[in-house]
């Protein structure tokens, strides 16, 4: 397999997809898919919810077909009773959808097969191609030999109808778990060390989330992949690097069982991502150590995860198209799958005023008890999205940090004497004082207002020095929680060599901020509506936890691009 590396990705780089050259070639005259449709299929395991690196699969395996004008297959890979759960099943298909892709009428459960499979591994034993064995694990890893050495098996030259017997009584329940295999007679002496007679079938007697009871032996991944691939009638099984090695034996299995079809694998590098995890296996400790709320907790790499934090299935398939398609593994910076969305909801992403950390403004030669509205647009970006109005009055609320009690250098926001500002808007102030609590924090600040720059311009033309200033008018602004997501791991690669993934987290990966000011327009949000707070970054309406009586935003991701193109 090919040495892992890290490359930087610039913006415009698009990596030539080799896959398409090969499918060009196979579906060309005299190819071996001539005149054929092309067609892939999606197999997850149905043993936990999809992450970002499944998103790379995904567009590869349904973008192909897209190319194509073909064909891509759902598949559930429920070979494995161990973890997998009709849960999941719901939630795959939920998450396809969402990013936009559809499967027709072509779902399908690998678990629907397994009759057929095990016709196939009957003929295999009837052919010499197959045995039972006895061996436990601890003794076949054993046996199992190295370059120098061929395994060896004292089960390989069992007879055909002593495993045929054997096989039917596995299949009946009368041996107990690990007992017993089946295994391919391929080649003990291979370099290819999948090919050293491989375990297709083993012994689990455990409830089947479809089947029941029905079945206590279970075909292994390497066997039932190819059977269900040709079955279905694809032409090109796309899969992840690491079963580059397990090809023969895929290729050996579809030629030995006789089946019509006869399918392409090729490989690609996974998508790696930077400060992550996506071992499903270390997710689910995640949830199930209280690490994070739970699978669609909004620090997780999976899609449920992701969308509730806010990420758009544009942004997610932008990313996945520009990375490209290569067979050496690479990770990726996650700045640049934040990037993606901040390109996204730049444009489509309508704006909003919001103080996260507030404290009052009292405008003091502003009428008591006049209020006005100004018209605002919702989207620069957009014109069709029009206006929205804003209340102002006397009394507003700023940014705790638009506020300093005295001038530091280059500071250009509010403080005593300093210089006047733009309320986004609405009118120029200048600070005057402050107040503070017994404990010395700042509680209202005191300002004055030109009654004559109404939107923020000045009538006579003045250079404004200070900065834009975002505010929220105290008499209409709604509450609201806001919580302000950071990677859930402090380590850019927290799976490296012998780390404790756990140890790597992030402490501060989120800040939960009580008390936050909206303005009145966000009464409306919907769950998932995605906003831009003006120089606080984009936000998403919590699809658990919001609601009119309880406004809670996540942080989608800040203003501020970390991601630097090279």
């Amino acid at each position: 397999m090919a040495e892992e590396n890290k490359t930087p990705l610039t913006e415009e780089a698009e990596s030539k997809n080799f896959i398409h050259q090969f499918i060009d070639e196979d579906i060309a005259e005299g190819g071996q898919f001539q005149g054929m449709t092309v067609h892939t299929r999606f197999p997850p395991e149905p043993n936990g919810y999809l992450h970002i690196g499944h998103c790379k699969a995904l567009c590869i395996d349904f973008g192909t077909a897209e190319k194509y004008g073909g064909l891509c297959n759902l598949r559930m890979d429920d070979t494995n009773p161990t973890k997998e759960d009709g849960e999941y099943v719901e939630a795959i298909q939920e998450d396809i959808h969402w990013l936009g892709f559809d499967w027709g009428d072509r779902f399908y459960y690998a678990s629907d097969y397994f009759e057929k499979m095990y016709e196939c591994a009957v003929s295999l034993i009837k052919k010499g191609l197959a045995y039972v064995c006895e061996l436990t694990p601890e003794q076949m890893k054993e046996m199992r030999g190295d370059v120098n050495c061929p395994a060896q098996c004292p089960y390989r030259d069992r007879p055909v109808e002593e495993s045929l017997d054997l096989f039917a009584r596995m299949r009946a329940g009368e041996f107990p778990d690990g007992s017993m295999t089946l295994r391919a007679k391929i080649d003990p002496s291979s370099g290819n060390f999948n090919m050293r007679d491989p375990v297709i079938y083993r012994i689990n007697h455990m409830h089947h989330h479809r089947q029941g009871d029905k079945w206590c032996i279970y075909p292994m991944y390497d066997f039932a992949h190819p059977i269900e691939d040709a079955l279905e009638g694809i032409t090109h099984s796309l899969c992840s690097l690491e079963f580059e090695a397990h090809r023969p034996l895929y290729n050996w299995v579809v030629e030995h069982c006789d089946l019509l079809c006869k399918p392409r694998q090729i490989e690609f590098a996974r998508l790696g991502i930077d400060h992550t995890v996506m071992s499903k296996r270390k997710l689910r400790a995640l949830v199930e150590g209280g690490k994070v709320s739970d699978w669609d907790d909004p620090r997780m790499p999976t899609l449920c995860g992701l969308r509730r934090r806010g990420y758009t299935p544009a942004s997610i398939r932008n990313f996945c198209e520009r990375i490209g398609v290569a067979k050496a593994a690479s990770t990726v910076e996650y700045s640049f799958l934040e990037h993606c969305l901040r390109e996204d909801l730049n444009e489509t992403a309508q704006r909003r005023m919001a103080v996260l950390r507030p404290v009052k403004l009292v405008i003091t030669n502003y009428p008591e008890g006049k209020s006005e509205t100004f018209t605002v647009e919702n989207n620069p970006n957009r014109p069709e999205d029009g206006e929205r109005e804003i209340t102002f009055s006397r009394e507003l609320y700023v940014e705790a940090d638009d506020f300093l009690p005295e001038s530091v250098p280059k500071y250009k926001r509010l403080y005593p004497g300093g210089p006047e500002c733009r309320l986004k808007g609405a009118y120029l102030i200048r600070c005057v004082g402050y107040e503070t609590d017994e404990n010395g924090n700042v509680t209202e600040i005191a300002a004055e207002y030109d009654p004559d720059s109404r939107g923020g311009n000045p009538a006579d033309g003045r250079k404004v020095k200070g900065a834009t200033i975002h505010w929220v008018d105290a008499a209409t602004a709604l509450d609201a929680e806001i919580r302000l997501y950071d990677n859930l791991f402090s380590d850019p690669d927290p799976d490296a060599g012998d780390k404790n993934f756990l140890d790597c987290l992030n402490p501060h990966s989120l800040e939960v901020l009580q008390g936050a000011k909206v303005e009145a327009s966000l009464a409306g949000a919907q769950k998932a509506d995605r906003f831009q707070f003006m120089r606080q970054g984009y936000f998403c309406a919590d699809s658990r936890d919001s609601s009119p009586e309880h406004l809670v935003f996540n942080r989608a991701v800040s203003l501020k691009d970390s991601f630097k193109p090279q």
